[in-house]
């Protein structure tokens, strides 16, 4: 019997009529889908005055990180900005560090914020704590140049979208438990945070097509643990897992009521609260998954973007994130 689900904005619903959608990922869509052109970064910086900078970080086991830095240019600001370090969507299977950058790139227009965004491996090719790892190993060395990059150590935001939103939330929890380096917060877009892809929310968007669907998530979470089943499997890859979500950063999570993701994401909130920690919490209604980066001019993206950014501007404010964690 098929499982009633929330129904879609009704302008996104008509935005979405358009779109050329699946029920499922399999190894030669994938294939196809790497193919596609990257994302319009040149475009998107063409009316902004802004540097870029390219380096390449070790990973743990040697690999090269490549990670893109935007700075503001001729930024006459006394005082070291804030950063936002920025992990793409894509299931774990697809995309690269230009994905979805315009979410960032207004924080850089808002705050003067330096944007790096990382260049992690894609599973299926890295499995395990690979991705994760790759992605902490990139927020160390933003840690160990921020005088270099002009950047406030203090006011590091780790965020993501989708799978970038899962990655943010595993490198907070390493550097909590490695006590290093400090986060000032988490941004959690939509996030993909437990592998074992059974809440009700994943049952309701299944078996139909879709932006993202139960069987492309279970398609993303196999690529990515490899053989690791059960109890093998690391908190740090599946946020979800963790036992203890206490001493987290402050934490923002959205998602879409008509998601696969909503009941993960909504549960990863409550359990922040429930360890005494502070989150902000948005569902929006009719929201399908990653609806505002697809179609950022709907009216319900313009207010999920806006709130998002709003929710920042409190956090990055002199003291407001050290408050907002007590």
């Amino acid at each position: 019997m098929t499982t009633a689900r929330p129904g879609l904005d009704p302008e996104l619903r008509e935005l979405l009529a358009d779109m050329p959608l699946m029920s499922q990922l399999t190894p030669e869509v994938l294939t196809q889908l790497r193919r596609l052109p990257s994302a319009p970064v040149d475009s998107l910086l063409a009316y902004r005055q802004v540097d870029r900078r390219e380096v390449t970080v070790p990973a743990a086991d040697g690999a090269p990180i490549p990670l893109s830095i935007f700075t503001p240019a001729n930024d006459a600001h006394a005082t070291a900005a804030p950063c936002v370090y920025w992990m793409h969507g894509g299931g774990m299977v697809m995309g690269d560090r230009f994905s979805q950058i315009d979410i960032p790139l207004e924080w850089l227009d808002r705050f003067g914020a330096v944007v790096v965004s990382v260049e992690y491996r894609l599973a299926p090719e890295a499995t395990g704590t690979a991705l994760v790892d790759d992605c902490y190993q990139g927020l160390l060395w933003i840690a160990e140049h921020s005088a270099e990059l002009g950047i406030d150590p203090a006011r590091i935001v780790v965020a993501g979208a989708s799978a970038g939103g899962g990655l943010a939330a595993g490198v907070a929890l390493l550097a909590r438990d490695r006590g290093t380096p400090p986060i000032a917060a988490q941004m959690l877009i939509c996030p993909m945070l437990d592998h074992r892809n059974t809440s009700t929310s994943s049952r309701q968007f299944s078996g139909e097509p879709g932006v993202w669907t139960r069987e492309m998530n279970e398609f993303g979470w196999r690529s990515v643990l490899g053989d690791l089943t059960g109890g093998e499997v690391p908190a740090y890859v599946s946020p979800a897992l963790a036992d203890d979500l206490s001493g987290l950063p402050a934490t923002y999570v959205d998602t879409g009521s008509a998601e696969v993701f909503r009941d993960e994401d909504a549960d990863y909130a409550t359990r922040i609260w429930a360890a005494g920690g502070q989150a902000e919490l948005h569902v929006w209604a009719g929201g399908f998954h990653g609806f505002d980066a697809l179609y950022p001019q709907a009216r319900i993206s313009a207010t999920a973007r806006r709130t998002r950014t709003d929710w920042l501007a409190r956090v990055l404010s002199p003291g407001s994130a050290a408050e907002l964690t007590r």
